[in-house]
């Protein structure tokens, strides 16, 4: 998103025609949810390859989630997609060699995957050739896509025409004139009325969520070049139906609303303009996706969040806040407290904890179900140096875990989610100062896995367990709650 918020002063689109170019193009990736789901992958043409799947969305974008080190030419290897990806598009990158000793050259081909199994035949060298690479005969995502694709692009060349007549023809007035802008829009609603179909028609799969970024919006032709664009603005989201949650998982969405987004920064002469500018389109998008799927309207806060955190637009920092309050707007933030907090209700006494292995702040490993100790009981202390909180219990935690009769009966594990070099240095310093615990640091801090896996929203968080048995005995609140569970 950086580089489109950086670019706001660049004139993006020259006139309108050059936008709907823009909107003209087709990306061509290359997904229906269920469980299990595999792809089989058959090589052929090359001695051998290596393969990896990247999601092109989520947090794991453009990073391997599957690696197939090694498959023999002839052989075939099965993928199965992490649920967590499903549906979504991917790349499959082969890392091929043609001979046993040839230096490996990479191919990539862009897939979707659904509900249903995969299987594809595969010559790396030729993996965009539909007479080379090819899935089995009933598979259905990207065959649907490829389908649209090519009616879409055959449909829009035709309009292309129209739209390059009505930017070029010298006289705007003529009746000559009129009639193309009548013909234009003729076969425009025509196209979106089959995008709409195709929509409808193909509902039940994921590529359907990728057709409705095709919609072209009305177009004021009668206007001023001005007028054209501002139309665009205003008509941007025309047809757009944002009630389906699968849009978020879409490579296409990020790339389409950057599209809007310049629209808005090709008008920028001033950082305040800018600021201005861009938290009036954050408003407009926001006020379009509101009424849709939750997580469609979270994930448009967040792109705007995001945009103006990152070049301090506290202008639209503060017209975001209503939103981000809004219990219906599932921002990925609020997404994450939600599986948290219904997380944190099944940490009960009885159970076992997660488990945890770590490296300490001695570099020794901590495993925590292979953690031997005398002491009857094993302290879990989520903290960190830069929680005032934090700071205000351990002052009290510590010397009264260093009394003699405390120390035989109890074990300490502090596990501090500090992130920055700032704090992981005030850590470090603090650490010092605390002998007789064992100091373990989780390097993302609240977004760490142990802290997923503990469902840690705020600290500091204490957790009891039996030493021996790895059994949760309670979640202390207070030192005194601390000292009656253990004396």
């Amino acid at each position: 998103m950086n580089s489109v918020w950086n670019k706001y002063h660049n004139i993006i689109f020259k006139a309108a025609g050059l936008f709907l170019l823009y909107l003209f193009s087709v990306l061509l990736p290359v997904s229906s949810h269920a469980d299990n789901v595999n792809i089989s992958i058959h090589l052929r043409g090359v001695h051998s390859s290596k393969i990896s799947l990247l999601p092109l969305t989520g947090p794991n974008a453009l990073k391997p989630v599957v690696v197939i080190d090694s498959v023999k030419n002839g052989g075939t290897a099965t993928i199965k997609v992490p649920d967590e990806n499903l549906p979504g598009e991917f790349v499959l990158r082969f890392d091929y060699k043609d001979k046993s000793y040839s230096t490996p050259y990479p191919s990539e081909k862009r897939i979707i995957v659904g509900s249903q199994d995969l299987e594809l035949w595969v010559h790396p060298v030729f993996s965009n050739f539909a007479d080379s690479t090819y899935f089995q005969s009933d598979e259905k995502e990207n065959t649907a896509y490829l389908n649209f694709y090519r009616e879409n692009s055959r449909q829009k060349e035709m309009l292309g025409l129209l739209q390059n007549f009505l930017l070029n023809y010298d006289d705007p007035k003529s009746e000559f004139y009129n009639e193309g802008i009548k013909e234009y829009e003729r076969r425009r609603e025509a196209f979106n009325a089959w995008v709409k179909d195709q929509i409808k028609n193909n509902k039940d799969l994921f590529a359907s969520n990728l057709f409705g970024f095709q919609l072209i919006p009305t177009i004021n032709w009668t206007g001023t070049e001005d007028e054209r664009k501002q139309s665009l603005r205003d008509n941007y989201f025309e047809g757009m139906d944002f009630s389906g949650p699968l849009l978020v998982k879409t490579s296409l969405m990020k790339e389409w609303m950057d599209g809007f987004v310049n629209l808005y920064g090709e008008l920028a002469t001033t950082v305040a303009l800018r600021d201005s500018l861009f938290t009036l389109a954050g408003k407009h998008a926001i006020e379009k996706a509101r009424n849709g799927d939750p997580l469609v309207y979270g994930w448009m806060v967040d792109y705007f969040f995001n945009g103006y955190e990152s070049f301090n637009i506290q202008k639209g920092i503060q017209m975001l806040q209503p939103y981000l309050d809004d219990p219906d707007c599932l921002t990925s933030k609020r997404q994450e407290i939600n599986k948290r907090l219904t997380g944190i209700e099944t940490l009960v006494p009885g159970i076992i904890a997660p488990h945890i292995s770590m490296q300490d702040a001695d570099n020794r490993l901590f495993d925590l179900f292979s953690f031997t100790t005398e002491s009857n009981y094993l302290l879990l202390l989520f903290w960190s140096a830069d929680c005032n909180h934090c700071h205000e219990m351990i002052e009290e935690l510590y010397p009264w875990s260093q009394q003699p009769e405390i120390k035989q009966k109890l074990d300490i594990v502090a596990i501090s989610l500090d992130e920055t070099d700032t704090e992981i240095q005030a850590w470090m310093k603090r650490m010092k100062e605390l002998n007789g615990w064992r100091h373990i640091q989780a390097k993302e801090g609240v977004r760490s896995k142990v802290a997923n896996d503990y469902y840690i929203l705020g600290i500091p968080v204490m957790l009891l367990l039996n030493a021996k048995t790895k059994e949760i005995i309670a979640l202390p609140e207070t030192i005194r709650q601390l000292n009656r569970l253990i004396n």
